[in-house]
C-alpha cells in the first residue's frame, strides 16, 4: 500500500523520488533489494516498475544521473580555470572528478555493484565524460608545448591513480578523501612533467 505522500505527487514527480531513494540506498555500503527501495519509498514495487523496467534499468538511470553530477562539475571546473596556467586546469578538472566521484560512491561505481553490465555501463560513462576529456587536456598541453612527457603516457599515469585512490582503503586509512590524495598525486608525479611557463 503506497503511503498518501507517494501516491499524491506527479508521474515526473514520483521517478524523481525513485532515483533520489535508489541513489542514496543503491550506492550507499551494502546490498540492497528492490524489497528494501519498495519500503524505504513506501510505495509498492509494481509501482517502481512502472517507471524502470527492471532493477538494471533503474541503476543505469541513478548512475547516469550520478555522471550527469560529475559533468556539470567538469564544467565548472573547466570555465573556472580557463584563464590560469595549464597545471592550474589540470588540477582542478582532477579534483573536481576525483571529488565528484568520491562524493557519490565510486567504489560502488566502479565495480558496478558487481553486476558485469553496470560494471560495462560505468567503464563506458567513465571513459565518455572523464577520461576522454581528460585526454583532450593533457593533448592540448602537448600542443601548447607545456609538457615535456608524452600525453598519452600521463593519461595511464591518471587513469591508473584515479581508479587506484577510489577503490583502495588507503583515503580512509589516512583520513583524507581520494580528492585530497589525487590532488597529492599530481603534486608529487605530474608536476615534473609540466615545463615551467617562461620556458
Amino acid at each position: 500500500m503506497e503511503t498518501e505522500i507517494v501516491s499524491a505527487v506527479s508521474t515526473d514527480a514520483r521517478a524523481e523520488l525513485i532515483l533520489d531513494a535508489a541513489s542514496r540506498l543503491f550506492l550507499g555500503p551494502g546490498r540492497v533489494s528492490m524489497d528494501d527501495l519498495a519500503r524505504e519509498l513506501g510505495m509498492s514495487k509494481k509501482t517502481i516498475y512502472r517507471h524502470f523496467p527492471d532493477k538494471h534499468g533503474l541503476m543505469a538511470a541513478v548512475l547516469d544521473r550520478q555522471f550527469g553530477a560529475i559533468e556539470r562539475a567538469l564544467a565548472a571546473s573547466a570555465e573556472q580555470t580557463a584563464d590560469r596556467p595549464f597545471d592550474e586546469q589540470l588540477r582542478g578538472f582532477l579534483l573536481a572528478a576525483c571529488g565528484e566521484l568520491d562524493r557519490i560512491g565510486a567504489a560502488q561505481l566502479a565495480t558496478g555493484r558487481g553486476d558485469a553490465v553496470l560494471r560495462r555501463h560505468v567503464e563506458q560513462r567513465m571513459d565518455s565524460v572523464v577520461y576522454q576529456r581528460l585526454d583532450e587536456l593533457f593533448r592540448d598541453g602537448d600542443r601548447r608545448g607545456l609538457l615535456s612527457t608524452p600525453p598519452e603516457l600521463l593519461s595511464e599515469i591518471v587513469r591508473g591513480a584515479v581508479e587506484r585512490l577510489l577503490n583502495s582503503q588507503l583515503p580512509r586509512q589516512l583520513g583524507r578523501s581520494a580528492a585530497d590524495l589525487l590532488q597529492t598525486t599530481v603534486d608529487t608525479l605530474l608536476y615534473g612533467a609540466i615545463r615551467p611557463a617562461d620556458e
